[in-house]
């Protein structure tokens, strides 16, 4: 059975209204038609019933500004009422592409200005909502996620910050530790896999591919990553390899220990298909260390997976890489901003995630279990059994 023909078993939490911030525009409006549609279809006996108001309409999206003044301060505004209303806020704490304006100098958004528009339109529904959710797909500040010597635990405490303003649920998607979620142990917390989204443009693009142990693998480009990796793996029924970094703790460069080689375990690559899974493209230098170790090491095709694609250092390299034949396919989500560059990139897959979020709303506003949609293992296993007899 499809989802839009599920049957409705609860009642709505309230009236929903959705407040994609300027940074999510395009993905809200995407998530906004998928509700509109399914809930305009939906048949229920109690859809006349009060209780039920303002359940079907044209868009759920309710108008919100973050407008700034000359010195580069903001401020927050709600355009119409959301008393009583369950509320879902997104944002995009990556999107460097919207600018503003401080003392006549055009500055680029950064993830600290992002997050502080989020508070402040939190702060503007000033407590009317019945419930607010936030969906976050890049947790802010995930990176600094746990302490190493004398410094700031800065994902803990915007989660806690976020709870103390009213928040109740936060969903973001592929946290680079979801044990931060330890921060705020009485709220709902929820970190996202999209590994069926994956599959499932990967095998859209990809006619030929032989989805066992013998024709295919997953690699894990480091040790951070192989939970990851390894329920990618038992989904497909693959077998599991992975690379760690020997760095050299003696310098610091950038920031960070440089990687002075890529040692791997795991079984022969030679002759597979790899998939290389991770939470993100950050400069990407890892990731094409190691499409170009398995390549070495006579690998078929070398695909990349990544949830969120930053390429903070552009895209020249994977450009050069792809035309060298040692990245085949590179896929991330649109749950971040994407340049209009990347998208006309002939190795890159675009990987739509705004049907999934409409998902968790939907579940999320009639109170219903997000567990099947969670766990995506039967919708793999039929989109597999549909690819092997030829349905594609």
């Amino acid at each position: 059975m499809l989802y839009e023909e599920k049957q409705i078993e609860t009642i709505p939490v309230g009236p929903l209204g959705l407040i994609p911030l300027k940074s999510c525009e395009t993905l809200g409006k995407k998530v906004d038609a998928w509700l509109t549609g399914w809930r305009n279809e939906r048949e229920s006996e109690h859809k006349s019933t009060i209780a039920f108001a303002g359940y079907q309409r044209d868009s759920y999206i309710v108008g919100a500004r973050t407008p700034r003044f000359g010195s580069g301060e903001g401020k927050g505004e709600i355009l119409e009422s959301v008393r009583g209303d369950d509320l879902y806020i997104l944002v995009d704490v990556c999107n460097y592409s919207l600018t503003y304006s401080l003392s006549g100098i055009q500055n680029h958004m950064s993830p600290d200005d992002h997050y502080q528009d989020l508070k402040r339109v939190i702060a503007s529904v000033g407590g009317k909502a019945r419930r607010i959710n936030v969906i976050m797909p890049f947790l802010y500040e995930s990176r600094q996620h746990r302490r190493t010597g004398r410094e700031s635990l800065d994902c803990a405490l915007a989660l806690q910050e976020l709870t103390s303003m009213g928040v109740e649920n936060i969903i973001t998607f592929d946290a680079h530790d979801p044990r931060v979620q330890n921060a705020i142990p009485l709220k709902g917390f929820e970190t996202v896999q999209p590994i069926y989204q994956f599959i499932k443009h990967l095998l859209k693009h990809e006619k030929d591919l032989q989805i066992d142990s013998d024709h295919m693998m997953v690699i894990s480009p480091d040790e951070g990553g192989m939970g990851r990796a390894v329920f990618f793996a038992n989904v497909l029924g693959l077998d599991l390899g992975m690379f760690y970094k020997r760095r050299d703790y003696t310098k610091i460069i950038n920031g960070r220990n440089p990687i002075v080689a890529h040692e791997f375990l795991g079984a022969s690559v030679e002759g597979k298909d790899v998939i290389i899974i991770d939470d993100m493209i950050s400069s990407g230098e890892s990731m094409l260390d190691t499409a170009k170790e398995l390549k070495r090491r006579k690998a078929r095709k070398v695909f990349i997976c990544t949830t969120f694609g930053l390429f903070t250092n552009g895209l020249k390299k994977f450009d050069e890489y792809y035309e060298n034949g040692v990245i085949d396919r590179v896929l991330t989500t649109n749950l971040i901003y994407q340049t209009p560059e990347l998208l006309s990139k002939p190795y890159y897959i675009d990987v739509d995630m705004s049907k999934y979020i409409a998902l968790i709303i939907d579940n999320l506003n009639h109170d219903s279990s997000l567990s099947e949609l969670l766990n995506p293992t039967k919708r793999i296993n039929r989109l597999l059994e549909r690819y092997r007899a030829g349905e594609r």
